[in-house]
């Protein structure tokens, strides 16, 4: 597959089916994740996989809106920063986000990323804060994103071309 068609039929699936997603996949997420470029080749983020029911029911409750599908997904990839040693943590980890989703589409998976930063659990705690207890993050990493990820239980149409906002695109200046 062309990687425009790519980037064109990969949209945000926020319902999956119950199918786990097979071993030689999630090593493939794996290494896809591990190859996404950081500022310097610093690699300053880690990766946890999650599989296990029960725990990606309690990832699911990390804040009160836009993270209930986590608990549908046979798989999430929780994004972990490190803003002591990388001054570009958000962008590296943003990168190996959208990485990791366009991995997920080339493997047949459907995915979503469900951001972190910046979010709050409740009026008390921060979805960071609640995610890095729940997982034993060391308290200096910061958590960007879970990109939940399976087997789509549901059709999106890819991008129409002719429906892109053209008006975006500038050249020479704005």
């Amino acid at each position: 597959m062309e990687f425009i068609h790519l980037l064109q039929n990969r949209r945000s699936k926020r319902k999956f089916t119950t199918q786990k997603v097979e071993t030689e996949k999630v090593e493939s997420l794996m290494q896809a994740a591990l190859m996404s470029p950081t500022g310097k080749r610093k690699n300053h983020w880690d990766f946890i996989f999650i599989e296990t029911p029960e725990t990606l029911v309690k990832l699911s409750e990390c804040k009160p809106h836009g993270a209930k599908l986590i608990a549908g997904a046979p798989l999430a990839v929780v994004v972990i920063g490190d803003p002591q040693q990388s001054d570009t943590w958000v962008e590296d980890c943003s990168i190996a986000s959208i990485i990791l989703q366009l991995q997920a589409e080339a493997l047949g998976l459907g995915s979503c990323w469900v951001q972190i930063h910046n979010r709050e659990h409740d009026s008390t705690t921060m979805a960071d804060t609640y995610t890095k207890t729940l997982l034993g993050i060391p308290e200096e990493k910061a958590v960007l994103s879970v990109v939940a990820m399976g087997y789509p239980d549901e059709t999106k149409k890819a991008f129409d071309l002719s429906e892109l906002m053209q008006e975006k695109i500038h050249r020479e200046g704005f």
